[in-house]
């Protein structure tokens, strides 16, 4: 009962929000007197977003950027643990590798898609390989701060009693460290979905942000373009919420 209460609230807010986001955006289009090319009424957003999944135009996009925002998430991820893992342990491995982190990530994904198509070709891999690079940083940060803020103290108790080192890896460590490891997955599974749409504008057959190209330039469709973004975001929200039940189930609610 309490769990149904505390949820009511924060149901009403988002249907709220929602609410006056589209009186907001309704207001916009009637009082400037927009053309739909311009900024279509979410009345028409809302219809052209059902039928394109009902005629299947967005369907196979969706499932195209999918599979590459899941790929990329778990090779990104995946060696982002290992790295975060390495750079708290190790002082030395975090001076040689934490400038070339930082460079990495302070080159912008979309100036490196065009380089990666070149490379790899406009096959899945460079789209994959660019949904793991975004993912990389913000899971690795997340991994060696995490790791790095286990209570030293608990460590040397744990050592006095003769603990192995992968007991107090599997007992101690990790449980610490995994309230912030899953703080830069949350991040990182949102940031997937933007590593995607910008792979697929340097070159791809099919996904979301190829769809979100041809609304905007063959078929000149704006409303579709905007059902597009709109599936994008709930995308995002889909897999963040996947994470926030996964971190619910493992670590409880840290509120």
């Amino acid at each position: 009962m309490t769990l149904e209460r505390g949820r009511l609230p924060l149901l009403l807010s988002l249907v709220g929000g929602l609410a006056l986001f589209l009186v907001a955006w309704r207001l916009v289009v009637t009082l400037l007197g927009l053309e739909t090319f311009v900024l279509p009424p979410p009345e028409t957003v809302a219809a052209r977003f059902v039928r394109a999944w009902t005629e299947g135009t967005i369907e196979p996009h969706v499932w195209a950027t999918l599979v590459e925002v899941v790929l990329g998430f778990v090779v990104g991820g995946g060696s982002a643990l290992a790295v975060g893992w390495l750079l708290a342990r190790s002082r030395l491995a975090g001076l040689v590798l934490s400038p070339y982190l930082v460079a990495a990530q302070s080159t912008p994904v979309i100036a490196l898609a065009p380089v990666l198509t070149v490379w790899f070709g406009t096959g899945l891999l460079p789209r994959v390989l660019i949904c793991a690079l975004i993912v990389f940083f913000p899971v690795a940060v997340s991994t060696m701060v995490g790791f790095r803020s286990v209570d030293r103290g608990l460590v040397e108790l744990a050592s006095s009693l003769r603990a192995t080192p992968r007991q107090r890896f599997a007992t101690l460590e990790l449980p610490a460290a995994l309230p912030a490891i899953l703080g830069g997955i949350r991040v990182g599974v949102t940031l997937a979905v933007v590593g995607a749409i910008v792979a697929e504008w340097a070159g791809a057959d099919r996904g979301l942000g190829r769809l979100i190209l041809i609304a905007q330039g063959s078929l000149f469709d704006i409303p579709l373009m905007f059902a597009t973004l709109i599936t994008i975001a709930l995308l995002g929200i889909v897999l963040y919420g996947a994470v926030v039940v996964l971190e619910h189930r493992l670590v409880g609610d840290r509120g």
